[in-house]
């Protein structure tokens, strides 16, 4: 459904209201998944749905168990993309896809509740274009993620050049607006909450409290989410690489008053023999910190490259509706 239509759609009482939701070798929670969210979906007020599976290359029966829901309810569509491309990537592919008034973007392993998206469909049908389901307690997370959590967030919205709402998901409800809006963005490495944060629009919140997992472990390890941090720190905004600029003018302004007390008490006092220790310990300090400006320099260098090949964020097998 192009815009247009979509919106043709809206105006009536039976809005279609598209699900996406990612899944990777998510076997042992696709029937418990469909259990919980259909009848949800079924219950909203004069609303059609739609659900748009993302296979994100799964290696287990997952394929499968969507095709055997499929066949129980027509409404299901299944996106099988080629190879595993990642969350953001299959989130995208979803959403290209979705022909709904409304698109929810959802997970697969029930963390959040599915009754909650009655309420971001009350709020959208208020007016609103975005409505952001945040969430009240991260207490079925560990310690150690939660407080690398708020400290992401933090240091986000501080050095980035749009804010992203703190303990706010991918859940969310968009206007079929939004969702064009985000559909004109092209780059390939793509970080949603921050697109769906840069492309703005009336903006109002449901607040919740998510659950612990229903099944299955969690595919995002330490490595994946410090990775999708560092995507997200160098996506919407230069003050990494700025920063550098004022690192090494206090650098070399402290160099200077080092030097120029050199003199002063070598004027003084005469030559002495400097010491080792602190030859050495300024040699690696300095090194140091050219190699960490090289480095912040390359994560831009290296996504500059990325996005100049123009490859696509994922490639479809097949689609099944």
């Amino acid at each position: 459904m192009d815009e247009e239509g979509a919106k043709s759609h809206a105006a009536t009482n039976f809005p279609l209201i598209s699900l996406v939701v990612p899944f990777y070798n998510e076997e042992f929670m696709v029937e418990a998944f469909f259990r919980a969210v259909l009848p949800v979906l079924r219950s909203i007020p004069k609303a059609q749905y739609e659900v748009i599976c993302v296979n994100d290359g799964s290696t287990d029966s997952t394929q499968q168990k969507l095709l055997a829901a499929r066949a129980s309810d027509p409404h299901i569509c299944i996106i099988e993309l080629s190879r595993n491309f990642g969350k953001e990537a299959a989130l995208t592919a979803g959403i290209h896809e979705a022909r709904g008034a409304a698109i929810i973007p959802f997970d697969a392993d029930l963390q959040d509740p599915p009754d909650i998206i009655q309420q971001l469909v009350a709020r959208w049908q208020e007016g609103f274009d975005m409505v952001l389901a945040k969430r009240v307690s991260r207490h079925t997370d560990t310690y150690v993620k939660r407080g690398t959590a708020a400290l992401f967030y933090r240091l986000h919205n501080a050095i980035s050049d749009t804010t992203i709402p703190e303990n706010t998901g991918d859940f969310r409800l968009m206007s079929r607006q939004v969702v064009e809006a985000l559909k004109q963005l092209p780059e390939n490495r793509r970080f949603m909450k921050g697109l769906f944060a840069w492309v703005g629009f009336r903006t109002s919140v449901v607040e919740y409290v998510r659950k612990p997992r229903a099944d299955g472990k969690s595919k995002f390890s330490g490595w994946k989410l410090w990775n999708l941090a560092l995507e997200g720190l160098t996506s919407f905004g230069t003050l990494p690489l700025r920063m550098w600029t004022y690192i090494g003018g206090t650098v070399a302004g402290l160099a200077l008053f080092y030097a120029a007390y050199l003199i002063l008490r070598t004027l003084f006092r005469g030559v002495d023999v400097p010491g080792y220790a602190s030859i050495i310990t300024m040699v690696l300090f300095l090194g140091g910190v050219q190699l960490i400006g090289i480095g912040m320099i390359g994560e831009y260098v290296g996504r500059i490259y990325m996005e100049a090949k123009r490859r696509p964020s994922y490639i479809v097998r097949k689609i099944y509706r």
